[in-house]
């Protein structure tokens, strides 16, 4: 007779690690509660969120952890062995969702179609955010009513809270922080994919691997250098460094990156094979110097070095891990979270490329050095 109630019963075949559902399985594991994460945002959000899995694994050992998220966020969470599944929030997904009942759901997203998915499912408990009547965000536990008046307080967000965001996610959903790292694992055949890169990135070792961010979200488009910007520091970095430079980003970047190839010898990395294949190049990169966009949250979940540089956006709201480093633009309306913008200088003019030079060659370890003392950053 099948233990129905073992974790890795699914009821029609086999789970997998055993090739027989009985009661004599030596692989049994009473299933402990069932747990669903519900954040469907921005992709680098999403890979960020992955901070909360080690703290939900730490307070709920068995439980069943499965997440709902908008696709292809769903691609940046594949082959990660502390989910157990998967949905999107596409229809027929949500309705294979909508068969079981959760103990606990995590809403991570302050948004009406998140709570509109939440109020589709059959749960005992709630923590993180939902919608009242009415339509309005409110917090469901008194521990995430930190963050969601931070996001009803420009001046607070801005310039009192010190917290990163995965502080106050963590702490918001009742959990334990203690500075957790993003949980992202690249497949076999995509460590290889990423190691093929990087040696003939690096002349086969021979080169240090420096990756450049080109693009971000069309939603802020000030989180990104101009094109003009990009050739004189990639021009500058192969003027005092004996490094390789690629270029990354996705798909709308693909002519930018070509365009900046054309000036600079730098070399485009792939940008239209998905999310996925970008990650293996993010991996194949000693150093990735980005704006704050999906390509810094994939550079700080592979562990890289990372230099980032913000103008419009918090800053403190960012862990690097004690890995890199943060520029940030001198203008004094930063930050401002504006999707639009008049003003004549902008805020991605105000980030030096001396500093960006000063910032590579710390993190390449010339620091102190005799190369370090003669850069040439006029």
């Amino acid at each position: 007779m099948a233990k129905i109630d073992c974790a890795h019963f699914n009821g029609y075949k086999p789970c997998g690690i055993s090739t027989n559902c009985s009661d004599e399985c030596l692989h049994y594991q009473a299933q402990g509660l069932n747990i669903l994460i519900v954040h469907l945002g921005a992709l680098g959000a999403v890979l960020r969120a992955t901070s909360i899995l080690k703290p939900l694994r730490r307070k709920y050992p068995h439980a069943k952890i499965s997440w709902v998220t908008d696709a292809p966020g769903h691609k940046l969470l594949e082959a990660n062995p502390m989910i157990d599944e998967i949905y999107t929030s596409q229809a027929d997904s949500l309705l294979s969702l909508e068969a079981s009942e959760f103990d606990i759901v995590f809403s991570i997203d302050k948004s009406k179609k998140a709570s509109g998915i939440v109020a589709r499912l059959k749960y005992e408990i709630i923590y993180g955010f939902s919608t009242d009547n009415m339509g309005r965000i409110i917090p469901c536990n008194q521990e995430a009513r930190e963050l969601w008046q931070l996001g009803l307080d420009n001046h607070k967000k801005f310039f009192v809270n010190q917290k990163p965001e995965t502080q106050l996610m963590t702490e918001a959903l009742g959990l334990d922080y203690q500075r957790d790292p993003y949980i992202l694992f690249l497949s076999p055949d995509e460590m290889d994919k990423s190691f093929q890169r990087r040696s003939s990135w690096s002349e086969h070792g021979t080169k240090k691997v420096i990756g450049i961010n080109t693009g971000c979200s069309n939603v802020l488009p000030y989180k990104k250098l101009t094109l003009e910007k990009h050739i004189e520091l990639i021009q500058a970095i192969y003027q005092n460094f004996d490094v390789s430079v690629v270029l990354l980003g996705g798909p709308e970047d693909t002519l930018r990156n070509h365009e900046i190839a054309a000036y600079t010898n730098a070399i485009p990395s792939p940008t239209k094979r998905g999310i996925r294949d970008g990650l293996a190049s993010v991996g194949a990169c000693d150093i990735v110097f980005t704006g704050d966009s999906l390509g810094m949250h994939m550079a700080i979940a592979l562990r890289k070095k990372t230099i980032a540089w913000f103008g419009s956006t918090c800053a403190h709201e960012i862990d690097l891990y004690d890995r890199g480093e943060k520029l940030l633009a001198k203008v004094n309306c930063s930050p401002c979270w504006k999707r639009s913008c008049d003003k004549e200088v902008m805020c991605y003019d105000q980030v030096s490329v001396k500093s960006m030079l000063q910032a590579i060659a710390r993190q390449l370890g010339y620091a102190g050095s005799d190369k370090y003392d003669i850069l040439d950053l006029s």
